[in-house]
C-alpha cells in the first residue's frame, strides 16, 4: 500500500485537481484507489460527489461517515479513532475508486494535533494516538477496500493537520504553478519537510517502549517524488513566455530546497529536469464541463459538450495524465495494468 500526499503551502496551484484526476486515471488503469480528502476546505469531496450526497454526509449534528467522524472520539476524549467510511465513487472490472470524505469541521482537530506534537517526546501514548490518527485511519480504510494506493489532498499551509498527514505519507508530490508565488512557496517547503521528517524521527526514537508497542506508527518518510507544473499556458505547442521565465527557475529552486543539492547542478529548464514529473497544460475550456459532469476532463464524452476542438483537448489531456500516472507509479513502486 502506497501513501502519497499532494502538498504545496501555496494555494491555488491545482493540487486538488491533480489528486482528483490521478485518482480517476489510476482507477482506469486497473488500480484500487483510495482518495483521501484531508483538507478542511473539502474541495476534493466536492469534486467527487454530488451536492445531494454531500448533504447526506454532512447533516446537522455528527458526521460519522467523514474524516471528522473518524477523529471525533479523540476530540471528545471518549476513545480512539472510529471506523472509517470509504465512499465508493467508481468501480469496474479489477478496479475501484473510493473516497475518504472530507469535512470542514476537521479544522477543530488542529489544536489537538498541535498540543500533542511536543508531548510525543515525553512518551505520551495518548499524544502518539492523536498524531497517528490520520495514518491509522488511512490504513484501516484502505484495508477495507483493498486499496493499493492512497492519494491524499491536504490544505495549502504549514499547520498541524498538514504535518500529521505528511508524517503519515511515504511520498510527496509537489504541484506548483509557474509564477513567483510558487517559487517562494517551494523555498519554504523543503526546509519544512526536512524539519518535520527529523522531528518525527526523534519521536520514533522515544517510542521504543512497551507502552507504545500497540500503536501503529508511520515511518514518516515523506520521500519527494517530484514536482508537477500545473496551469502551464501553451500557444501553438510552445509555452507562453510569461510562464516559461518562471518554469526555468523551478529546477534550481527545487534541487536546493526539496532535494538539498547544489542548485548549479540543475538543468536550465524543467523539461530537462528528471525531478519534474510533468508540465500539464491549462485546459480552461474542459474544466467547467468536467465540474458540471462530475467526471475527469479526460473522460468527457460528446454528450457532456466535448465536441470538436474540445474532443481533441480531451484526448490530449488523457495522454498527459496517463504519462504522468505511469511516471509517478514507477517512482513509488506501484504496479499498473494497461489502461482500457
Amino acid at each position: 500500500m502506497k501513501i502519497v500526499a499532494f502538498f504545496n503551502n501555496k494555494g491555488g496551484v491545482g493540487k486538488t485537481s491533480l489528486a482528483y484526476h490521478l485518482a480517476w486515471m489510476y482507477g482506469r488503469m486497473g488500480v484500487r484507489v483510495l482518495a483521501a480528502d484531508l483538507d478542511p476546505q473539502s474541495n476534493l469531496s466536492a469534486m467527487f460527489l454530488e451536492e445531494d450526497r454531500l448533504v447526506e454526509l454532512w447533516p446537522d449534528g455528527d458526521h460519522p461517515r467523514t474524516v471528522l467522524g473518524v477523529v471525533q472520539p479523540i476530540l471528545e476524549g471518549t476513545g480512539d479513532i472510529a471506523e472509517p467510511h470509504a465512499e465508493l465513487v467508481d468501480e469496474g472490472y479489477g478496479y475501484a475508486l473510493h473516497l475518504l470524505v472530507g469535512d470542514m469541521g476537521l479544522s477543530r482537530f488542529e489544536d489537538r494535533l498541535s498540543e500533542s506534537w511536543p508531548k510525543c517526546l515525553d512518551r505520551d501514548a495518548a499524544a502518539f494516538r492523536v498524531i497517528t490518527a490520520f495514518y491509522r485511519a488511512l490504513r484501516r480504510a484502505a484495508e477495507k477496500v483493498e486499496a493499493q494506493v492512497i492519494l491524499c489532498d491536504v490544505g495549502p499551509n504549514l499547520g498541524a493537520i498538514r504535518r500529521a498527514v505528511l508524517v503519515a505519507s511515504q511520498f510527496v508530490v509537489v504541484p506548483l504553478a509557474p509564477d513567483l508565488f510558487s517559487i517562494q512557496g517551494l523555498r519554504n517547503l523543503g526546509p519544512t519537510l526536512r524539519g518535520w521528517r527529523e522531528g518525527w524521527e526523534r519521536r520514533l526514537q522515544t517510542a521504543a517502549d512497551e507502552s507504545l508497542s500497540g500503536i501503529e506508527l508511520p515511518g514518516g518518510g515523506m520521500a519527494p517524488v517530484g514536482y508537477v507544473v500545473m496551469q502551464h499556458a501553451v500557444r501553438l505547442d510552445r509555452p507562453v513566455y510569461a510562464y516559461q521565465r518562471w518554469v526555468r527557475r523551478v529546477p534550481a529552486v527545487s534541487r536546493e530546497s526539496i532535494l538539498g543539492d547544489a542548485p548549479e547542478q540543475a538543468p536550465a529548464d524543467a523539461a530537462d529536469d528528471p525531478h519534474c514529473l510533468a508540465a500539464l497544460r491549462h485546459d480552461r475550456s474542459l474544466m467547467p464541463l468536467a465540474m458540471e459532469a462530475r467526471r475527469p476532463m479526460f473522460l468527457l464524452p460528446p454528450a457532456d459538450g466535448a465536441i470538436g476542438a474540445h474532443m481533441d483537448a480531451v484526448r490530449r489531456c488523457h495522454a498527459d495524465f496517463e504519462s504522468l500516472a505511469r511516471r509517478m507509479a514507477q517512482r513509488i513502486g506501484l504496479s499498473l495494468q494497461e489502461s482500457p
